[in-house]
């Protein structure tokens, strides 16, 4: 019989001026990107997180800590690594919802490409993820323009 498990998870970065706005490994056209010390893409964290957390196996912190080692890694590798674990401890994707929470730009043009690359990155095919933006209609520090976050749902079967 099989074992279903469940992880969530959520992240934040500032906004900075002089780097590129990378999410669900592609680089959105933006004048701001994520402050971090990687690409600080939060859909391959998000998603990393609730991964390793469905699979009881720590976190993206814990995996890959914040060294010189780590520094300005590309997270949608991170997130094969982390999911190439995950495969051989017998864990297969089901599926997974992230929502990304920024006022701009708007995502929508991207999704289906970030889709295809964060499925590639856990295995799996783009039916499986779900990629979705909203705004907080000018409230919190996404509204101001300050960061964005995600959160992340991801369910695993054994």
């Amino acid at each position: 019989m099989a074992e279903f498990r469940v992880g969530t998870a959520f992240d934040a970065h500032r906004l900075v001026a002089g780097r590129p706005l990378v999410l669900g490994g592609v680089t959105v056209p933006s004048p701001l990107g994520l402050d971090g010390h990687s690409d600080a893409d939060i859909v391959c964290h998000v998603l990393c997180d609730a991964a390793l957390g469905a699979a009881g196996a720590g976190d993206i912190g814990r995996l890959f800590p914040g060294t010189d080692e780590w520094r300005d890694a590309r997270s949608l590798d991170l997130l094969a690594q982390a999911f190439a674990r995950l495969t051989g401890d017998g864990f297969r994707l089901v599926n997974a919802d992230c929502m990304v929470i920024l006022q701009e730009p708007k995502i929508a043009p991207y999704v289906d490409e970030m889709r295809l690359r964060v499925a590639a990155a856990m295995e799996s095919t783009a039916d499986r993820v779900s990629i979705r933006g909203t705004t907080t209609d000018g409230l919190g520090f996404p509204g101001r323009g300050e960061g964005a976050a995600a959160q992340a749902v991801v369910l695993l079967e054994r």
